[in-house]
């Protein structure tokens, strides 16, 4: 095996030995325990070339070494396929995770589930549906380079907003660009339409795109309008069961979970990868969570919503990751059926 493929793989075990262990790994125990058919020198290189790549450190003067949060992103990013759960953990959410005509109750279910599966703080996003539909969109030419944007919901509710576009068209030009817009969300739900805006540039001709993406931003901001986002979370005493794995304490994380508007923030600014997952490690997060991870899926009509998993960046990523993803589907299983 060539250096870069073995070094990889010891970056592998000593995320794995540490995740499992909680103690610095060294060179002796990783040719022990994951038979790497090299000598514990080779590994000692191996480890030194990690570190000067900046993937693990040295926490203190013995020879173990733990990841960093880009030791971390490597382990994660080379995650080929997420595990499926095993037949256990299927059985729990077939059991428990089952349609309730109370959301409520529906929701505070899957999070609990969430939480014991994965041994993490659970957060979800609510989702939105309050069963009105977009009844009409209309745009309006005002002044050259402003159009009014109107929205109107089959609930009665009425939003408009003033957009300033580069280019103004004509009213033909317009009324084409109404009538994209139209077949992307009429008779939607709001978040059914929100996602349906996404195959709005490829109806029209390159140089319409630029004023089409303002006035899809615009629509997205109606449709967004009034809608009270709230989260429902469990498991924040699982914190509490290791304290050692945050720098200072978890005063900091706590606080963050309880300011519902950083969790939202956080949530929706996240992007799912090919896998249909979100993870954000350690710094790669902002302010009081930059000690945490946060691995997170769309769920529900229109993927809008998310749930997922806060903790240490000394977390079980494949189970994890593969807890959060099934939930994910089964609860949109439930939603959309």
């Amino acid at each position: 095996m060539s250096e870069q493929p073995r070094r990889l793989q010891v970056l592998q075990a000593i995320v794995e030995d540490y995740v499992a262990l909680r103690e610095p790994v060294g060179s002796k125990a990783l040719v022990e325990r994951h038979g790497l058919e090299v000598s514990s020198a080779t590994v000692r290189n191996d480890m030194a070339a990690l570190e000067e790549e900046g993937l693990i450190i040295a926490p203190h003067t013995s020879a173990g070494r733990i990841p960093t949060d880009m030791g971390y992103r490597v382990f994660v990013d080379r995650l080929c396929e997420v595990k499926p759960l095993s037949a256990a953990e299927r059985r729990a959410v077939n059991s428990l995770l089952e349609p309730e005509a109370d959301m409520e109750e529906m929701m505070e279910t899957t999070v609990r589930l969430l939480a014991q599966l994965t041994h993490q703080v659970a957060v979800a996003q609510f989702p939105h549906d309050d069963g009105s539909t977009v009844r009409h969109l209309e745009l309006v030419g005002l002044a050259p380079g402003r159009v009014l944007v109107v929205l109107i919901l089959s609930s009665g509710r009425v939003d408009q907003r003033v957009v300033s576009v580069d280019g103004a068209p004509d009213e033909a030009g317009l009324a084409a660009l109404r009538t994209v817009l139209r077949q992307c969300v009429d008779d939607l739900t709001p978040a059914q339409a929100a996602a349906a805006l996404d195959s709005a540039p490829e109806r029209v001709p390159p140089q319409e795109r630029p004023v089409l993406g303002t006035l899809v931003e615009a629509v997205r901001s109606l449709l967004q309008a009034g809608r009270q986002d709230r989260i429902v979370m469990a498991g924040t005493a699982n914190l509490a069961r290791s304290p050692g794995d945050f720098p200072d304490s978890i005063g900091p994380i706590l606080e963050a979970l309880e300011e519902q508007v950083v969790l939202l923030r956080l949530l929706t600014e996240m992007e799912q990868d090919v896998r249909g997952l979100s993870v954000r490690i350690g710094s790669e997060n902002s302010g009081s969570l930059a000690d945490a991870s946060v691995v997170a899926a769309s769920y529900g009509p229109g993927a809008v919503a998310k749930l997922g998993v806060v903790g240490p960046t000394r977390m079980d990523y494949p189970g994890t990751m593969a807890a959060v993803r099934a939930i994910a589907r089964y609860l949109s299983r439930i939603l959309t059926t």
